[in-house]
């Protein structure tokens, strides 16, 4: 009876454990993320675009834009680029961090299981032992 407790007990520890890894991958990554970004990267080409063509109207169409000096909205414009590229650069490192503690996660439960499965298949040869008809 003791050993079916003890299996019912991994099989519980195993749930828990997996209900644990659901609620961590939900809360990471969720679509309230995904719009946000989507929202900020319309307002990163927006913005560059708008810079862009008021540099391209003064020079193409000889339009005078007084507000803006010459070039300069070709440098906020190019500004604006480099923000996006670092920002583009941290999310990666983020993302390649998690993947890191993912695989982290499952070598240490792999191993975990190794264990598990080698005191378990003693068991077995335990009782192996002492139900076989020579005792």
């Amino acid at each position: 009876m003791t050993d079916s407790n003890s299996m019912q007990n991994e099989i519980n520890q195993y749930k828990n454990e997996k209900e644990s890894v659901r609620k961590v991958l939900g809360q990471i990554g969720g679509t309230a993320t995904a719009r946000k970004e989507k929202a900020i990267n319309i307002a990163f080409a927006t913005l560059v675009v708008l810079f862009f063509s008021f540099d391209v109207m003064r020079h193409a169409l000889h339009i005078s834009i007084d507000f803006i000096p010459e070039l300069f909205s070709v440098e906020i414009a190019l500004l604006l680029v480099s923000m996006k590229i670092i920002w583009m650069i941290h999310r990666q490192q983020k993302v390649e961090h998690f993947q890191f503690w993912i695989l982290n996660t499952i070598e240490f439960q792999m191993n975990n299981s190794a264990v598990r499965i080698r005191r378990i298949e003693k068991m077995l040869e335990e009782l192996k032992e002492e139900n076989s008809p020579g005792k």
